[in-house]
């Protein structure tokens, strides 16, 4: 993509850290000049041809002036250590970069916070309010008047009803849905495949519907041989 206007270093250097990389790179104004890991966790040294660097000495290299910083981490320990590191980096001074897909909808009038990703094919309706540090995996809905807290991270193929209120760093699992005009309380984790439909209290842990394995197997339910 061309017209790279502003810098970028994005924290870490997993899975995620590669995708943020390569959205990044290709749907954005941003170039990517560097990765960064705590020093505890520093086991390479280059990633994509770019220098890895601490985090702890990361002002050294690249000043906050300079280049933005993308917390490119998920939902371990129920956020909790994507906000701290989120938190981190603006005590540096740096500037919370947030990507959203070309190929998202996203209406005119949302507000997102910042260090937020948001992933191809959301759509987030007129009048949402997204906080800082949020993840959006490819596919949610996002209904009108419904506000998501900060340091959430919501899966894939969500879908969040109008006038719904979800706390800070809740975990949205894959294919949950959430009813109109219901809040979910902070801290929440909510399985794949949940359907909520009341208001739940922080921290409530919703499991989903896991479907049991038969106990006729294919070959028997089809009369049909494995194959080789």
């Amino acid at each position: 993509m061309a017209n790279k206007t502003k810098k970028l270093i994005i924290f870490g250097d997993s899975a995620f850290a590669e995708v943020a990389y390569e959205l990044f790179t290709h749907d954005s104004d941003y170039e990517v000049v560097a990765f960064c890991v705590d020093r505890a966790y520093l086991q390479k040294t280059e990633l994509f041809g770019l220098p890895v660097f601490p985090f702890e000495e990361i002002e050294t290299h690249f000043a906050p002036t300079d280049c933005d910083m993308y917390v490119a981490l998920v939902y371990n320990q129920l956020n909790r250590i994507r906000k701290a590191k989120f938190l981190a980096a603006k005590s540096k001074g740096y500037k919370l970069a947030t990507y959203v897909s070309s190929r998202a909808f996203v209406w005119q009038n949302v507000k997102l916070g910042e260090n937020c990703f948001v992933f191809e094919d959301n759509t987030i309706q007129p009048f949402v309010k997204i906080g800082d540090n949020v993840v959006l995996w490819s596919g949610n809905h996002i209904g009108h008047h419904s506000r998501v807290g900060s340091h959430c991270f919501i899966s894939s193929h969500v879908v969040i009803s109008g006038f719904v209120e979800i706390g800070e760093s809740c975990f949205l699992g894959v294919n949950s849905t959430f009813a109109n005009n219901i809040s979910v309380g902070a801290d929440c984790l909510i399985g794949a495949g949940a359907l909520v439909v009341k208001n739940l209290e922080k921290a409530s842990l919703i499991k989903g519907s896991p479907s049991p394995v038969d106990p006729v197997s294919t070959y028997q339910k089809f009369n049909i041989a494995p194959e080789s």
